[in-house]
């Protein structure tokens, strides 16, 4: 349940009103009219009927560039809304399309906080893996912030959204780009253990990496469209791109290439199969925009990125192969 005011021009009040009616909102509230013309109304809005209900609210005030849609979270409703008796209609709604937006944007953008937070993460994940402590690279998954601008490329391309693709590439490469190189630095400075089980253990790549990145990337996508924002920690750490970039940075500045190569081949796939899974799930979950023109052209992106990625995820999957014959 979400509580959605919609602040508009008063002479759109009737026609709200229409909308209201035609979802089956029963809680609703008018403000007064204030001296610009403009009117608030709030509306309690059932989970089943908030996607319903904001397309039709954008579609109504969408030429209006003075109106305003804010949708709040609901903690409680007092008394509890009558729940339904029947088991089989008992279901959780996922966000809306309005909601998902605002949260992944979030995490996708190139700010001092997201390159700080890489930064520090990438110390936390180096100092890790050279000491062997699974618990500190644990906390250095948890830190890294790269698994955002992942699940925003895959989001803007269902939509079509060519301004957050932008965003999420340039996020995801400075990211990624910023641990690499700092991670060689360390390399280069601090002697590094290649027998490390948190390093080996990061070189050595199978069909059991890819179904983990595919599994963490879907389960990434359905607890944000769930609600359920705190299970991205246990996704995160599950399948943080951290690790491995920090690992294929601290071999090749120590001297290893061949064992930097498993490494870049772990964070390829990561990659990959976690953009693949999380494209996926959006297009199961009927993720995409509301009006016909921007439907079709999402649809175009929507099937020429999932080839290219699952055409990335084939290749992938051959040099995984032909590496188990020639190093088994």
């Amino acid at each position: 349940m979400r509580l959605i005011e919609i602040i508009a021009d008063a002479g759109h009040s009737d026609t709200l009103r229409g909308i209201a009616d035609q979802f089956e909102v029963n809680d609703y509230w008018w403000g007064t009219e204030a001296e610009d013309g403009r009117r608030s109304l709030r509306m309690l809005v059932e989970d089943q009927n908030r996607q319903a209900v904001m397309d039709a609210l954008q579609t109504l005030l969408s030429a209006d560039e003075h109106s305003r849609i804010v949708v709040m979270p609901v903690d409680a409703v007092v008394p509890r809304p009558l729940e339904e008796e029947e088991e089989g209609q008992r279901r959780r709604q996922a966000a809306t399309r309005e909601e998902l937006y605002s949260q992944i944007e979030r995490g996708a953008r190139l700010d001092s906080n997201f390159l700080l937070l890489t930064l520090l993460s990438t110390v936390v994940a180096a100092i890790g893996l050279v000491e062997s402590n699974v618990a500190v690279v644990v906390g250095a998954m948890v830190i890294a912030p790269l698994l955002g601008p992942n699940i925003a490329l895959a989001f803007a391309t269902s939509l079509g959204d060519t301004e957050l693709t932008t965003q999420a590439l340039k996020s995801g490469l400075a990211g990624l780009g910023l641990a690499f190189l700092l991670s060689a630095a360390i390399g280069l400075l601090w002697p590094v253990d290649v027998t490390s089980g948190e390093i080996m253990s990061r070189t050595d790549v199978g069909l059991d990496s890819v179904t983990l990145a595919l599994a963490s990337g879907a389960a990434a996508v359905l607890s944000l469209s769930t609600g359920l924002s705190s299970a991205l920690v246990g996704v995160m750490v599950a399948v943080a791109l951290l690790p491995p970039t920090a690992t294929l940075g601290l071999l090749l500045g120590a001297g290893h290439p061949m064992l930097a190569s498993g490494a870049a081949l772990l964070l390829a796939v990561n990659v990959v199969c976690v953009i693949l899974s999380a494209k996926l799930v959006f297009l199961a979950k009927g993720v995409k925009p509301r009006t016909w023109y921007e439907r079709e052209k999402a649809r175009q992106s929507t099937w020429l990125y999932t080839g290219v990625w699952l055409a990335f995820l084939l290749i992938l999957l051959v040099i995984i192969y032909t590496r188990r014959q020639v190093f088994p």
